[in-house]
């Protein structure tokens, strides 16, 4: 079993670990821990004298246990940390919407583990713009972490049930939605959960004050409840706050989880003066802020509600001012994080940042969200290795116009680049931004958010898909530009990609990283697939949706087989540089939808996590399938049957990911 740390390249632990490929050799006196398995992504760290590892789940996938026991002095048990998806915010068409409700949050300590077997780890998603966030589970011990409920749906509308609950909204003002998780949390740190509660921390939203201005009221966070307008009438009211945890990334690094979304803006009869959102960054647990109103006083539309932080299970935030069913923001992802410890040792750090691993003589920091890459007066290592990944765009939606029966393009995978690059005098810090995939909407398509190591290596993010439903001329048709493009519909072309033509080598990327073109749209209704890291989206043919371009599979330093990061992939690549494995994909592009008639062929996702086009059967809701988290890659298009839906949405694209590598 191989060793690694979280911020601490133990210099005195490598001393008596050693480990390369996949073989680890033990030094006389070495403690090798009581627990070995596989799964998720690897974090490993110090705190006071114990070593602990953490396996991240940020996607659904498995924690294979191979071993346990030993005849060691380290606890034969994990620590689990669940935090179920957030809610959707909430629209009001007169007013402002008010903010989701986060999900659960669990958190159990000393979880005997049954027996060396293989443990199925599912992840909650986000609620989208109208629902409710997924339960996460794990089966190692009996409990979950419920989702989160949505704010309020148009208005007056009560808001949505859940571990923390949605705020109300409207004029008279409707209430909260009941929250089923457990109040109280004392505030600190890695706090653990109340029995016998099943649903984690949680908290309820806030409904209008009495003295209401018009906007909105927050969700409820695991730490808080939701807050309403401020008496004074300045500020919508904010999400309740998030809780605070080390079990991914060790004491040095922190991370809050399960925050409310905020309430949307109105703007009058007072108008907005302060920030959005006045809680500390440190409490905000991924919820995501109310939207704006630019116009005068009560008047104009206002835009719309931030989404969740992914892999925080934070509620999304309320429509600004007089929005419909499309302008609550989206509810973050949940996660699974497993832990035990793995021995003791006194460590010096040499870099943090991430969860940080050791493989075939590396020292590999993963970011699968923003941080700060940190170096230390005792590094030793002129350059890094890197890859950087945009997160990616979504499938487009179908909205309501005259050709609402097209089918979605697929959403094109973030811009990827990898190479080496100089880290400079020491000690350093170098920000890092992992981009958020768009997120799917009925009747629209979003690019997805950039990834940088520093401001020298940015990899944008990939371009939406075509969405049906407006009138001719149809300019939302062709698929949208970015690192790799979306696919078109209704016989329009994708879009471009910026990047360049992957040569058919794994290696170092040139300037413009690699990226490629999203497929066209067939003359009747099945959408083109988006483009990927390692080729061009299909073009659709009628009756078959253009499958999305392939991704590509990290570089060899990356491929340690104890983590699951990147998605599957071909098992008998025609490409150098390629492994066998199956494992370690990107960049996926993602897969067109139907329209009518039933029976057409879908267009699946490219291999690196691209989401599959949806469906165009019966019943009719037909989204295009999610990309999956930290692979960059395309949501798939919207299938669709007869009138819209409030289904027919495209499906968001994957996050990104920043990797980082030097010699231990």
């Amino acid at each position: 079993m191989g060793i690694r740390a979280q911020g601490n390249p133990l210099a005195s632990f490598l001393d008596v670990w050693s480990r390369s490929g996949t073989d680890a050799s033990i030094a006389p006196g070495a403690n090798p821990g009581a627990i070995e398995a596989t799964g998720g992504i690897i974090s490993d760290y110090t705190d006071g004298p114990a070593v602990y590892r953490a396996h991240i789940f940020t996607s659904s996938g498995t924690f294979d246990v191979t071993q346990i026991g030993n005849g060691v002095s380290v606890p034969a048990t994990v620590d689990c940390l669940l935090v179920g998806g957030g809610g959707g915010g909430g629209y009001n068409p007169t007013w402002a919407g008010s903010g989701g409700g986060a999900g659960g949050v669990h958190y159990r300590t000393d979880v005997t583990i049954p027996s060396a077997a293989t443990y199925p780890i599912t992840i909650g998603g986000g609620g989208g713009v109208s629902g409710s966030g997924g339960s996460t589970s794990s089966p190692l011990a009996p409990f979950t972490a419920t989702g989160g409920g949505c704010g309020g749906q148009g208005g007056p509308a009560t808001g949505g049930n859940g571990a923390s609950s949605g705020g109300g909204n409207g004029w008279p003002p409707s209430p909260a939605g009941t929250a089923t998780g457990a109040s109280g949390h004392p505030g600190g740190i890695d706090v653990v959960s109340p029995t016998p509660n099943a649903n984690g921390w949680g908290n309820a939203g806030a409904y209008p004050a009495p003295t209401y201005g018009g906007d909105g009221s927050g969700g409820g966070g695991a730490g808080s409840v939701g807050l309403q307008q401020p008496t004074s009438g300045v500020n919508p009211g904010d999400g309740g706050n998030g809780v605070r945890y080390s079990t991914a990334y060790g004491p040095t690094n922190v991370t809050s989880y399960g925050g409310g979304g905020t309430g949307g803006v109105h703007n009058g009869p007072v108008p907005d003066a302060a920030p959005l959102d006045s809680r500390p960054a440190a409490l905000r647990g991924g919820g995501g802020a109310g939207g704006p109103n630019p116009g005068p006083g009560g008047s104009g539309t206002g835009g719309v509600g931030g989404n969740g932080t992914y892999s925080t299970g934070g509620g999304g935030g309320g429509a600004g001012n007089q929005l419909g069913s499309g302008g609550g923001g989206q509810g973050g992802s949940g996660i699974v994080v497993v832990r035990y410890q793995i021995g003791s040792v006194a460590a010096t750090a040499k870099a943090t940042g991430g969860a940080i691993s050791f493989y075939s003589g590396k020292t590999i920091h993963t970011f699968v969200n923003s941080g700060t890459f940190a170096t230390t007066s005792n590094w030793s290592s002129a350059t890094v290795e890197y890859v950087v990944l945009g997160g990616g765009g979504s499938g487009g939606g179908v909205g309501t116009g005259p050709h609402y029966n097209d089918g979605g393009g697929g959403g094109g995978a973030g811009g990827y680049k990898t190479g080496t690059t100089p880290i400079g005098a020491h000690p350093v810090s170098t920000s890092i931004q992992v981009g958020a995939g768009g997120g799917g909407a009925l009747g629209s398509t979003a690019d997805g958010t950039p990834s940088y190591l520093g401001t020298p290596i940015t990899a944008p993010g990939g371009g939406g898909g075509g969405f049906g439903g407006d009138a001719p001329p149809n300019p939302n048709k062709t698929g949208r530009n970015g690192g790799s493009a979306g696919g078109g519909v209704y016989g329009n072309a994708g879009g471009t990609g910026s990047g360049d033509t992957f040569p058919g080598t794994i290696g170092a990327t040139p300037a413009n990283g690699w990226g490629n073109d999203g497929g066209a749209g067939a003359p009747f209704q099945q959408g083109g697939g988006g483009g990927g890291a390692g080729g061009v989206g299909t073009d659709a043919a009628h009756p078959v949706a253009g499958p999305g371009g392939v991704g590509i599979q990290l570089p060899s330093t990356f491929r340690d087989p104890e983590s699951s990061v990147g998605a599957p992939g071909p098992t008998s690549p025609s490409v150098t540089g390629a492994d066998t494995s199956g494992k370690y994909y990107v960049a996926g592009g993602g897969g067109g939808g139907l329209g009518n008639p039933a029976g057409d062929t879908v267009g699946t996702g490219g291999a690196g996590g691209g989401g599959d086009g949806g469906l165009d059967d019966a019943p009719p809701l037909h989204p295009g399938e999610a990309a999956l988290a930290n692979t960059g890659s395309g949501g798939g298009g919207s299938g669709n049957v007869g009138p819209p839906q409030e289904g027919n949405r495209g499906g968001s694209g994957g996050s990104g990911i920043v990797l980082i590598a030097y010699p231990t």
